[in-house]
């Protein structure tokens, strides 16, 4: 939004800005902020930053904490949310004594992977695209005491309503795809969301209501840079979720919070450029590819169960990934295969338009993350000229769940839990540590603190469903 201080101070000035909002992305994928009165923006802010304590954010010891944000000019826009003048900026995270930006700040590593990018000469440039789905639901109640476990959510489009007295407009079971209103009764809550984000300097593709009866959405943004995809889905998080308090209901964007109904994905759509030409396409290519994006793929299939421990990084993740619902569970590219890991959009047929999609994410990952690991995997199947049908990635165009038992035994599957994702991390994670876009005591410590905080912390606590089975055993 603005070139340098003296541009946004005039902005301040000319708006009657009162307070100046700085948000920052702590390790696990979540928005933190700090508001300062509007006069502080000023090149001092600029140098020095607002110092903050990062032990409180998983960054650093508590004996160690001091850290400080430096607010990044050009993402600036009016924080719609603040009931006073609001400006806010995405920052950078640094050192506090040094001012060296901070290796683990999630932001960077995303700074350091484009960079990367650009060094090895295949491309100066990655586009992305990612779909957000998400539930909204009129009423959450969750309950994890040592005596009462569970959970209770609501939607006034859910099928279990219909047995009550209302108007009938519940839609069913798997029956929400491209709803209308008046059975589709968030319309206008993301047609508002999507307005005040191309307010804000977002643009939107488009929104619809998802497969998933009870309150599944789907927005997606068009194409943009590795980094600014990361900012941009940061702000539709926030954006949803603050539209959605104001209308009284409740977001969720865990991958599988109603068991039998669609879970929520994050696909990232992706293609490279170089000097503005596109490098996906080849007319004679399967499904359009050129041989560099059938190597990228590679990369990202023969790196797939590593990048689960950052794309998939919850618990919940892996109820998503499961058969049956269009969910990825097998590590195969296709053209238009909706079960695939990979997927080649058939509408996508010209030089400029031809991607791919990578399927398996979801939005509990931290975004930064996840799009810096993907290419880092996109690079090593390209500097390794991998070939996904040499390495036995397919293209399988048929329904795999139908194939005989030795055809599915070929295909690699994706972790089926979250301890098992992280192990694979742990044993392939070297293609991250490129350039140090990655730090390895980053790696060290995600694995660690995943699996110590969620992993056996999930293992030790008895389940409803358990109770179900095997209370009167």
């Amino acid at each position: 939004m603005f070139a340098d201080v003296q541009e946004a101070i005039r902005y301040v000035e000319q708006h009657c800005i009162r307070l100046v909002d700085l948000k920052f992305c702590d390790l696990w994928g979540r928005w933190r902020h700090v508001t300062l009165s509007a006069h502080l923006l000023d090149e001092k802010l600029m140098q020095d930053g607002v110092g903050f304590d990062g032990s409180s954010v998983g960054f650093k010891s508590v004996e160690a904490g001091d850290m400080a944000l430096i607010p990044d000019l050009s993402t600036g826009w009016i924080d719609v949310f603040c009931e006073a003048p609001t400006l806010s900026f995405i920052c950078s995270i640094v050192e506090a004594a040094s001012k060296k930006t901070f290796g683990w700040d999630p932001r960077n590593v995303a700074q350091r992977a484009e960079a990367h990018l650009r060094q090895t000469g295949i491309a100066d440039e990655s586009r992305w695209g990612p779909e957000l789905e998400f539930y909204v639901f009129d009423s959450v109640t969750i309950s994890n005491e040592p005596h009462r476990t569970g959970f209770e959510l609501d939607s006034e489009e859910a099928y279990w309503r219909a047995g009550r007295a209302g108007l009938a407009l519940e839609l069913p079971r798997h029956g929400g795809y491209h709803a209308i209103p008046p059975h589709d009764a968030l319309n206008d809550l993301r047609s508002e969301v999507c307005t005040l984000l191309e307010d804000a300097g977002v643009p939107i593709k488009y929104h619809h209501h998802e497969a998933g009866g009870p309150g599944q959405c789907e927005i997606e943004v068009p194409m943009g840079g590795l980094v600014r995809s990361g900012d941009v889905v940061m702000m539709v998080k926030h954006f949803i979720r603050n539209v959605a308090r104001r209308r009284n209901k409740a977001v969720t964007f865990m991958p599988k919070p109603l068991f039998g109904e669609a879970g929520s994905g994050m696909h990232f759509h992706q293609h490279l450029f170089k000097g503005g030409k596109p490098l996906f396409y080849d007319a004679k290519g399967y499904a359009g590819l050129s041989k560099l994006a059938r190597s990228h793929i590679a990369g990202l299939l023969s790196h797939g169960p590593a990048l689960a421990g950052l794309t998939n990084p919850s618990t919940n993740s892996y109820r998503r990934l499961v058969p049956g619902y269009e969910a990825p569970v097998c590590l195969f590219f296709s053209r238009g295969n909706r079960s695939a890991a990979v997927r080649v959009p058939e509408y996508a047929v010209t030089p400029e338009t031809k991607r791919f999609e990578f399927r398996p994410p979801d939005a509990t990952c931290n975004v930064y993350l996840a799009l810096a690991a993907q290419l880092m995997a996109g690079i090593s199947g390209i500097q390794r000229k991998l070939d996904p049908t040499a390495e036995g990635f397919g293209p399988y165009d048929n329904n795999v769940f139908i194939q005989s038992p030795e055809q599915k035994a070929a295909i690699r599957a994706l972790p089926t839990d979250l301890d098992e994702a992280l192990s694979a991390l742990t044993a392939d994670h070297e293609f991250l540590l490129e350039e140090n876009v990655f730090p390895r005591d980053l790696i060290e410590f995600w694995v660690q603190y995943k699996r110590e905080t969620e992993v056996r912390e999930l293992q030790k606590r008895p389940h409803p469903y358990e109770m179900a089975l095997y209370f009167n055993a």
